[in-house]
């Protein structure tokens, strides 16, 4: 592989905290994601905003500001996380769909693939821009957009079940899956939205659990032990 797009759930940048950000999960993210920068892999990265903002568990904020506030914790992250990777000792640069001032780059496929080619790592921050687009969606859509090789999603659990391991203990977790039956089994790994763009746009996924000792690394090698999505 040239290039992958890491999609990070803000829920696992956390910790064991759950909210905010654990210096030491990012810092563990930033020594791995090194390695694969010196190996001569292009890496971009999206995270998630469940770390600080769950809006659409909300009764009483509308749905378009309520995902509006979900991007801003994006952006958040995205700052924090390419910071981290700075001190690393590697270089960034954080795009985003709509302006943010002097903080982020107005995101263009050929301004990310130039960025990619000076041997940055890239942060694609604040979703797709629009409401009702989750940030699965958003990873996909740029996973395509800088034609990755493949996605690779580090999650709060360590790869796709049958069920939610949280709620039933006797889950069965997939070693390989494909995206079809993801999305005829409804086991909403990603969201519909996102599952259909991987479809129709023969995207391939490796889903792990960031927690997972040197996960991202072992990923790349191919010894990892989360779940390969084929296409």
């Amino acid at each position: 592989m040239k290039r992958v797009l890491l999609k990070l759930s803000g829920e696992a940048l956390a910790g064991d905290k759950k909210t905010g950000f654990d210096e030491a999960t990012c810092m563990g993210v930033a020594e791995q994601v090194k390695k694969l920068v010196e190996d001569g892999l292009q890496v971009s990265i999206v995270t998630g905003g469940g770390n600080f903002w769950r809006g659409r568990t909300s009764g009483t904020i509308d749905r378009t500001k309520a995902d509006q506030i979900g991007m801003l914790a994006t952006v958040m992250n995205c700052i924090y996380v390419s910071e981290i990777f700075r001190y690393a000792g590697m270089k960034t640069e954080v795009f985003t769909p709509f302006v943010c001032g002097a903080f982020t780059t107005l995101f263009s496929k050929d301004k990310a693939l130039e960025a990619l080619e000076e041997g940055k790592v890239i942060f694609f921050a604040g979703g797709t821009g629009h409401p009702y687009f989750s940030t699965d969606t958003g990873a996909v859509l740029r996973a395509i957009e800088i034609e990755a090789d493949a996605m690779l999603l580090a999650k709060a659990i360590d790869g796709i079940y049958d069920s939610d391991p949280k709620v039933n203990p006797q889950a069965k977790k997939y070693d390989e899956i494909s995206i079809r039956e993801i999305i005829d089994k409804k086991l909403m790994a990603v969201d519909l939205t996102a599952s259909i763009l991987c479809l129709e746009n023969k995207m391939p996924m490796l889903v792990f659990g960031l927690n997972e000792e040197n996960g991202i690394v072992e990923t790349m090698s191919g010894t990892f032990t989360g779940t390969k999505v084929t296409v």
